[in-house]
């Protein structure tokens, strides 16, 4: 395993611990190696309010720079209703509930969102 393969997987840790700790509904993390060039892992997670979503962005944002990897950007704070942060090895989108509902990026990448 190379160095750059162990630094996202540990950021994948990191932002798994986050979203845990911060409570974020259905939080997933996807392996899109091999089908991207964007990123190595994407990020999905649900916020109850957008108070909560920027809570959520936030935390994950601490948690990358205390990996090393402060955001490359971030979209969509102001309206929390989409937010994107850009940690380079893993993007993450945090989402209201019908936001996600309606756009349902995880099929794009091959995952089925579980049934209701």
């Amino acid at each position: 395993m190379t160095d750059a393969q162990t630094a996202a997987e540990t950021l994948c840790d990191q932002v798994a611990e986050a979203l845990d700790d911060i409570k974020a509904v259905d939080p997933r993390i996807i392996d899109v190696r091999g089908q991207t060039a964007i990123t190595d892992f994407m990020a999905f997670a649900t916020g109850n309010s957008r108070r909560h979503a920027r809570a959520i962005a936030e935390t994950v944002i601490e948690a990358g720079r205390a990996t090393g990897q402060p955001p490359l950007g971030v979209e969509g704070m102001d309206d929390s209703e989409w937010i994107l942060v850009d940690l380079g090895d893993l993007v993450l989108h945090v989402m209201l509930e019908d936001v996600r509902d309606f756009y349902r990026l995880e099929r794009i990448w091959g995952v089925e969102q579980a049934a209701d």
